[in-house]
């Protein structure tokens, strides 16, 4: 079994920011990559940010600039700075993984449960 224990997430105002962290433990045999998504109210799920298991990052054009993704490839977790936040960032926040496992071994995609960030007044 892999899971993934998402934290981080809150109320914020306008301009303020959150960090939010995401851990992965389990049967894991080998990372290729991890990641947010975050699905707005009423809206599809959309990449935020990625990044490889060799420091590669990659983000949305949205959060260019204000997000950053990084990584602790020993403690298998993976961080998102997110400054200067908008009422449109507001969403719940999914960490994902993407991961082969030692007992099936197979590489596939695993979600993290969510975590909800509210940018208001």
């Amino acid at each position: 079994q892999v899971q993934l224990v998402e934290s981080g997430g809150g109320l914020v105002q306008p301009g303020g920011s959150l960090r939010l962290s995401c851990a992965a433990s389990g049967s894991i045999f080998s990372i290729y990559g991890m990641g947010w998504y975050r699905q707005p109210p009423g809206k599809q799920r959309e990449l935020v940010a990625d990044i490889t298991s060799g420091g590669r990052t990659n983000y949305a054009d949205s959060v260019k600039g204000r997000f950053t993704i990084s990584g602790d490839n020993a403690k298998n977790t993976v961080y998102l700075q997110m400054n200067s936040l908008k009422p449109e960032d507001t969403a719940v926040y999914y960490c994902n993984l993407d991961a082969m496992d030692y007992i099936n071994e197979i590489r596939r995609d695993y979600w993290g449960k969510g975590t909800l960030v509210t940018v208001s007044t």
